[in-house]
């Protein structure tokens, strides 16, 4: 039995002028072997999502465990995927306890290690990461070995409360103990990384002008498209119109985050303290972080790449919540302080809530994609946590971790899991590792493997 005429190779781009877009995986795609049998299964992916200042433990660890569990305040978001998250609770980080504030919480917490108390260079988070570990093994499978992703521009200088470089508040992806891993916060720049475009990847967009030279890449590629389209099953037709569709909803979210601000009024702020922004990054900060999202489920959809971290923004964030949770009165890291007053911890709850919120709407958006073997969720496992559960106490033991996805159909998702006190969060890191097929006795301070999570 031959292979059929319209086989496409796993790397299929639509090219247009200037544009050269990745497609999903199709029945088309498939490997065959010999006798024409399909051979392939979807590949497991691996994100992981950092929000800071840690959580309020009563509002986000259920009462009991297994799968009849009640969602506690910050968690009712999970109800419409509740069957495809694990909530653990109880993973801590024996190395946070070293260092004060949250520098030593934050930079490895895809470690486990120490961190390096310093003010100046000789900086290290103890180890690689769990997203480079796998990049380092597998990452020249996809055209991006890693994608690392965030919203805060890195911060420089020394905290002087603690004594530590504010470097350490912007990085959990470390290439090398003392390597960190340079994040993107343009969405235009990820597009196009992903995507393709004139010189994409030799020059960034700088300008609202050069962006408008590149608007759509997928206009530029339409005329491909319908031609492999006409070369397609009917089944295939249906998945390239679902994508297409997407990386048109994502190009539309773009051009209209790239527009002037609207309103008629601004502050008369004197020219030397506030710089011109980015033309091309949303002034919103809800836009900005679902935008970040949705590339990732792309990335992940069209295999670009599957290893993939995202920071809801940098360690001590006092980012103001206000014009996205009614109610709210200070900044995020003010409220994480909140000295047990009632009113506080109730506002620093909604703040932890919102972030559930963006981490659901992600994994909808994925249990929406179907793949060989179930949906792109199942094939995933989706990290979502902080490295200090009581932001009043800079605690970095029974820390809020949520897992999303299968990781392959091999873990019983739907419950609540309390594998024990002072567990180690790098039981879980390397029983992801594991998943992603990277074998190892130990990763940071692992004593074993989280068998809790078993399918």
């Amino acid at each position: 039995m031959s292979n059929k005429s319209w086989h496409f190779s796993r790397r299929t781009f639509l090219r247009g002028a200037g544009a050269a877009i990745a497609l999903p995986m199709l029945d088309a795609m498939k490997p065959l072997n010999a006798l024409g049998a399909e051979v392939a299964k979807p590949p497991v992916r691996f994100a992981c999502l950092y929000f800071p200042n840690g959580a309020w433990p009563a509002a986000w660890v259920p009462k009991d465990t297994g799968a009849e569990y009640e969602l506690p305040f910050s968690l009712t978001p999970l109800e419409s995927v509740r069957s495809d998250v694990l909530v653990i609770s109880g993973l801590d980080k024996a190395n946070s306890h070293e260092g004060d504030g949250h520098y030593a919480k934050t930079a490895n917490f895809l470690t486990g290690m120490h961190v390096n108390h310093t003010t100046g260079r000789d900086i290290s988070a103890g180890g690689t990461s769990l997203d480079q570990v796998v990049a380092q093994k597998f990452g020249y499978l996809t055209p991006i070995p890693s994608l690392e992703l965030g919203i805060d521009p890195v911060v420089s200088g020394v905290d002087s409360n603690v004594g530590y470089t504010r470097l350490y508040a912007s990085y959990i992806a470390w290439r090398a103990p003392n390597v960190p891993v340079a994040r993107e916060i343009n969405p235009r720049a990820v597009y196009e990384r992903l995507f393709g475009a004139k010189d994409a990847r030799s020059k960034p967009v700088t300008s609202a002008a050069s962006a408008d030279d590149d608007r759509s890449l997928l206009d530029a590629a339409l005329k491909d498209a319908h031609d492999v389209r006409a070369r397609l099953g009917r089944d295939d037709q249906v998945k390239m119109d679902e994508y297409l569709e997407s990386v048109r909803a994502v190009e539309k979210q773009l051009e209209f985050a790239s527009k002037p601000d609207p309103r008629e009024w601004h502050a008369e702020v004197p020219a030397a303290d506030l710089a011109p922004p980015d033309p091309n990054i949303p002034r919103d900060y809800q836009k900005h972080v679902r935008l970040m999202l949705d590339l990732i489920v792309h990335a992940f959809w069209t295999d670009q790449t599957r290893i993939a971290t995202f920071m809801f923004a940098n360690a001590v964030s006092n980012r103001n919540f206000a014009p996205y949770i009614e109610g709210l009165e200070g900044g995020h890291h003010q409220l994480s302080h909140h000295q047990n007053e009632k009113d506080k911890i109730e506002q620093y709850t909604r703040i932890n809530r919102w972030h559930v919120q963006q981490y659901v709407r992600m994994l909808e958006k994925m249990r929406g994609i179907r793949e060989e073997t179930g949906t792109l969720l199942d094939n995933s496992m989706v990290l979502m946590g902080s490295g200090m559960s009581d932001g009043n106490r800079h605690d970095p033991s029974n820390l809020p971790i949520l897992l999303g996805g299968r990781g392959g159909q091999t873990i019983a998702t739907g419950r609540h899991l309390a594998p024990g006190r002072n567990t180690p969060l790098c039981n879980l890191h390397l029983s992801i590792l594991d998943r992603m097929g990277v074998q190892l006795p130990r990763f940071g301070d692992s004593t074993g493997l989280l068998k809790s999570l078993d399918a």
